[in-house]
């Protein structure tokens, strides 16, 4: 992969990545297509080229490239990190490859037909933005994403992130970025995906049940609950904290062990992130299909009465 940085006269540049063979993709192919958005500039130049198609330069990957951005957010997430630690949970930001396995369910749209039926998404603790941006990746026509986040200097990131970053200001008109907490969130039965990024091991037991609480009344029916933990996280802290904190972990576990064997339809393990982690996925709500493992005992125990 190449990169490239474009500017239109009168704006910030952007920055767009293209294959070797300049194959542009399905987004920045639709701007193409927009007259309004056809008049770019090199970097440097200052007569505009007017043109029916886009100008592409190539810049320095040493600056622009993906993974010196990754390391930006690294630097933002770990500022928070050293200040509010039980609401971050982590020393970094997901990976790409996490990220991907937490938007998983929304890619299982198109293989299964219903892609052209526009959601509504919920992601709740979106830090810098990195789930955020594969969850933009996927968004089609029509589809709304509400973006919770309590932190108020991530909710302000966020705010930059969607007024100066191509991906997210492209599609600024089918996000909401709210600040405030999870629970305070009105409605019922809202929401088709929930994409949660909560380090629910940090919270004590009550706020957990609490939590799943409110994702439950706010998936709609067949919706589908995406959420990660450590590996191990659990396992590992117990040798080291006092007998209180043990005891908060096993209650923790119990609350989570619960859902899981009730709910959970799917788990994927994503090895490159820092730490590993395990991706679930979750139906809190019976759709046509049932509901797994709570459906079935349902009928077992309506069998034997």
């Amino acid at each position: 992969m190449k990169s490239y940085q474009v500017r239109r006269a009168g704006t910030s540049s952007l920055t767009l990545r293209v294959s070797m063979e300049l194959t542009l993709t399905r987004s920045v192919s639709e701007v193409c297509a927009r007259p309004e958005q056809q008049n770019f500039r090199c970097l440097g130049r200052k007569k505009p080229y007017a043109t029916s198609a886009i100008a592409i330069y190539p810049i320095d990957l040493a600056v622009e490239a993906t993974g010196m951005r990754y390391w930006v957010e690294c630097g933002n997430f770990f500022r928070e990190t050293r200040r509010h630690f039980n609401d971050t949970g982590a020393l970094l930001p997901s990976s790409r490859f996490l990220g991907r396995a937490l938007v998983s369910e929304l890619r299982k749209r198109v293989a299964q037909g219903t892609s052209a039926t526009p959601c509504r998404i919920l992601e709740v603790g979106p830090g810098t933005g990195s789930v955020t941006r594969e969850i933009l990746l996927r968004l089609r026509p029509g589809d709304q994403l509400d973006v919770v986040e309590l932190n108020s200097r991530f909710v302000a990131l966020l705010k930059r992130r969607f007024a100066k970053e191509w991906l997210f200001h492209f599609h600024r008109q089918q996000v909401k970025v709210i600040h405030s907490a999870v629970e305070d969130l009105p409605g019922e039965a809202v929401y088709d995906f929930i994409v949660s990024g909560l380090p629910i091991n940090n919270f004590p037991v009550a706020h957990v049940r609490r939590i799943f609480q409110v994702y439950e009344r706010l998936l709609k029916p067949g919706g589908t609950l995406t959420y990660f933990e450590y590996v191990f996280i659990r396992q590992l802290k117990i040798p080291f904290v006092n007998r209180r904190e043990r005891r908060r972990l096993y209650r923790v576990g119990r609350v989570v062990g619960d859902y899981i064997r009730d709910y959970q339809v799917r788990r994927q393990k994503v090895l490159i992130n820092v730490p590993p982690a395990i991706v679930r996925h979750l139906h809190l709500k019976p759709g046509e299909e049932g509901n797994g493992r709570k459906e079935e005992r349902r009928k077992v125990l309506a069998g034997a009465s």
